[in-house]
C-alpha cells in the first residue's frame, strides 16, 4: 500500500513525521503522525502510544500542542497519531455541527448506510497497525498502548476494554465516559447506529467495564475540575463507580482549576507517557 511522507520535523532528538495513505476502511485518503524518538542503533524498535483525538480535532491538534515529545524522547516510546474521521466525501450534512460528521468519527463503525464510511473502530484497531506492522520495520505494534482526550479519551477506554489483548495500558484525558446518557454520545450514537441502544452500549466504557474483567493495568484518567462539559456531557465518575463495582484498577485524578484544553492536556501530558512506558516495558 502506498504511504506517502508529507511533513518532517526534528524535535527533542527524533521527528515528527506525517503521512498520506489511502485508507480502504473508511473509502478516503487519511494523514496520520508518527513521532520517533531518537534510536540508540538503526535496528532498534520502538513500542507504541496511539493517541486518539477529541471533537473537531485532526491528527495535528496533538503533535502541535501537547508536549508529548518530550517525555516520548526520553522514554523512548513512539506516538502514533491518526484523524478522528474520514474527510473529503461529502455526505451530506457532514458538516453542517462541530459535534457529528467530519471531525467526530468517535472511534466507531456506523451501522446506518449514510454514515458506511465513518468506521474509525475497525481503522484504528485493525487497518493501522497492519499499516504500521508493514511499512514501518523501526515500529513494535505487537507492543501497544493507546490514549486520548474527550471523544478520543471515550475512544481509547472502548477500544482497550474491547481488546485487552492488544493492548498493554490504557489512559484519557476528560473522556467522554458514558456517551449513552450525555447529549454528545447520544446525538452521534442515533445517527452512526441507529436506535437500538444496545448498540450504543458496544462503544460506552461505562457499560463496557462491566462486562470485562480481563484487566490487570490501573486505568489512569486525568480530569480537570473546572471543565465545562464535566457534569453533562464527561460522567467520569460514573466511569469510575462501574470500575470499582467489578475490581477494575482506575485512577480517576481530579485537577483542580483545570479545564478542557490543551493547557490541561499538557500539564499532566508526562505522567501518562511515563503510564505506558511502564507497562510497555513489562514482558
Amino acid at each position: 500500500m502506498e504511504i506517502s511522507e508529507i511533513a518532517s520535523g526534528k524535535m527533542f532528538g527524533g521527528y515528527n513525521r506525517r503521512y498520506k495513505h489511502f485508507s480502504p476502511t473508511l473509502g478516503c485518503n487519511m494523514t496520520f503522525h508518527i513521532y520517533y524518538p531518537p534510536a540508540p542503533q538503526p535496528s532498534h524498535k520502538f513500542p507504541v502510544l496511539y493517541w486518539l483525538s477529541g471533537l473537531t480535532c485532526t491528527d495535528e491538534n496533538f503533535v502541535v500542542k501537547s508536549g508529548a515529545q518530550r517525555a516520548a524522547s526520553a522514554e523512548g516510546v513512539a506516538l502514533v497519531v491518526p484523524d478522528t474521521s474520514p474527510r473529503g466525501l461529502n455526505v451530506e450534512g457532514e458538516a453542517d455541527s462541530w459535534d457529528f460528521g467530519v471531525g467526530a468519527g468517535f472511534y466507531l463503525n456506523a451501522t446506518q448506510e449514510k454514515w458506511k464510511n465513518w468506521r474509525m473502530y475497525d481503522y484504528v484497531v485493525k487497518e493501522l497497525p497492519s499499516l504500521l506492522a508493514e511499512s514501518f520495520p523501526q515500529l513494535d505494534t505487537t507492543r501497544a498502548s493507546i490514549s486520548g482526550h474527550s471523544m478520543g479519551g471515550h475512544g481509547a477506554l472502548t477500544i482497550y476494554l474491547k481488546n485487552p489483548d492488544k493492548y498493554k495500558s490504557v489512559s484519557a484525558f476528560a473522556p467522554i465516559a458514558n456517551p449513552i446518557n450525555c447529549p454528545w454520545g447520544q446525538k452521534a450514537f442515533s445517527n452512526y447506529l441507529g436506535d437500538n441502544k444496545a448498540h450504543w452500549e458496544e462503544y460506552d466504557a461505562t457499560c463496557l467495564v462491566k462486562k470485562f474483567h480481563d484487566v490487570s493495568a490501573t486505568i489512569l484518567i486525568d480530569q480537570g475540575e473546572d471543565d465545562k462539559f464535566l457534569r453533562e456531557q464527561l460522567l467520569a465518575h460514573k466511569f469510575e463507580e462501574a470500575c470499582r463495582n467489578v475490581n477494575v484498577p482506575v485512577l480517576l485524578r481530579m485537577q483542580p482549576g483545570y479545564d478542557h484544553s490543551y493547557f490541561f492536556v499538557s500539564t499532566f501530558i508526562d505522567d501518562h507517557i511515563s503510564h505506558h512506558a511502564q507497562a510497555l516495558r513489562l514482558p
